[in-house]
């Protein structure tokens, strides 16, 4: 059978990040994929410059219209904006017994604000949706009204934390933390599996979180179990960054290459 994988995410004008981002990723994963659009924004490479929610019906529409014709995969959650839109989503995906990979934005590569104040306590009602939650370390502080994790034992007591508010399995992002490697941690019930990188020198970064959420959800659609979903989804992260630089796009944080493995060289 065709492997395929529904976001449910807002869409990014400037095509780095959202809607946008998952759609690159499944495509470039060998992954169908749909969509179910939460929000317009006007964005670029700079900053976000308008946001229009969808409507919660409309929302959860395209979510049953995909459902009703197309065998879903795996889901992957984006940008929900506020908490009519969290409901829409918890209401018409429950109990579609599917994997979901939740990624709780939160604040736009720019420093542009993508969730509302009054949401966070709404997302995380809606965290037992997820098989896996991939907070980066502001989100995951902010969902436990704590502080920024500093160092790996931090990221690892964090991510016990949120799995008590339902998610199964938590990778805590360290692209936000400090030193020469990057270090992501998957905290399950099983343990804690540490993914580690060399931290890139690039400023094409735009829709770093998204590209990896949708990446393991592409993975999880093709019958990988949560940790190889998940090395297969950073490896192919750290493939896109490191060739970020051979893309010129805007005059900000550009996006990562999604097609590296895929496009011609020049």
């Amino acid at each position: 059978m065709t492997a395929t994988a529904l976001t449910i995410a807002g869409s990014d004008s400037g095509g780095g990040a959202g809607i946008q981002a998952d759609l690159k990723t499944f495509s470039a994963l060998g992954v169908y994929g749909m969509s179910a659009i939460t929000a317009l924004t006007a964005q670029n490479t700079r900053a976000v410059t308008r946001v229009e929610p969808a409507s919660p019906a409309m929302i959860a529409a395209q979510i049953e219209a995909v459902f009703n014709d197309i065998a879903v995969g795996a889901v992957k959650i984006g940008m929900l904006g506020g908490p009519p839109a969290i409901d829409a989503v918890a209401g018409a995906l429950a109990g579609r017994g599917v994997p979901v990979v939740l990624d709780p934005v939160m604040v736009a590569k720019s420093g542009d604000a993508l969730l509302a104040d009054g949401a966070v306590a709404a997302l995380a009602g809606a965290l037992a949706l997820a098989d896996i939650l991939t907070p980066n370390l502001p989100e995951a502080a902010r969902l436990l009204g704590a502080e920024v994790a500093t160092d790996g034992e931090i990221m690892a007591d964090q991510g016990r934390a949120l799995m008590t508010l339902g998610p199964r399995a938590v990778l805590m992002k360290g692209g936000h933390g400090g030193g020469a490697r990057c270090v992501d941690l998957l905290v399950r019930a099983e343990g804690v599996t540490r993914f580690e990188a060399p931290r890139l020198a690039t400023r094409n970064t735009h829709g770093t979180g998204c590209t990896l959420s949708a990446a393991i959800a592409a993975e999880l659609a093709k019958g990988r179990g949560t940790e190889d979903a998940v090395r297969a989804a950073h490896g192919y992260l750290q493939g896109a960054l490191a060739a970020a630089d051979g893309l010129t796009i805007g005059g900000g944080h550009g996006p990562v290459h999604h097609f590296h493995a895929v496009w011609a060289d020049g």
